[in-house]
């Protein structure tokens, strides 16, 4: 079990030495050239910040119901494809609310609704008519006469 352990420890070590993290470029670095940050004793805050590469940043909060913090903002940037991205937001008690344009969007209701669907809707309705007259239902394989 020692020799184990002793392996373990050893393995570390050297495995430290092997291992080389990919040097950065200096390209890589992005200068920031705007960072406000103002942060109240009472919890509101808000930040705006910008970068040489085109993204920018903005958002304001402050305290809300039990200890939750109520925010909203804004970020924008060039996405590679070249298409400006803006999105805003609000987060509060109603969960995180983005909207931008890139954004999916669900189809708008009401859509149309199949025949097969709407068929089965009216079968449904009959069967609670008929179960609330006390009534067997005949599509359950209830003897009938033909």
């Amino acid at each position: 079990m020692k020799f184990v352990v002793l392996a373990l420890l050893v393995a570390v070590a050297f495995a430290d030495r092997l291992y080389e993290a990919p040097a950065r470029a200096a390209s890589d670095e992005i200068a920031i050239l705007r960072d406000d940050r103002v942060i109240e004793d009472d919890g509101r805050y808000n930040f705006d910040m910008e970068t040489a590469n085109g993204i920018v940043m903005s958002e304001s909060g402050s305290p809300g119901d039990e200890g939750a913090i109520n925010s909203a903002g804004s970020f924008s940037y060039t996405a590679p494809d070249g298409t400006d991205v803006h999105l805003q937001y609000v987060a509060d008690e109603h969960g995180f609310q983005p909207q931008g344009d890139h954004l999916p969007v669900a189809p708008e209701f009401p859509h149309p609704i199949p025949d097969f669907v709407l068929e089965q809707i009216a079968f449904a309705a009959e069967e609670d008519a008929r179960k609330a007259r006390g009534e067997v239902s005949r599509s359950y394989g209830a003897p009938h006469d033909d």
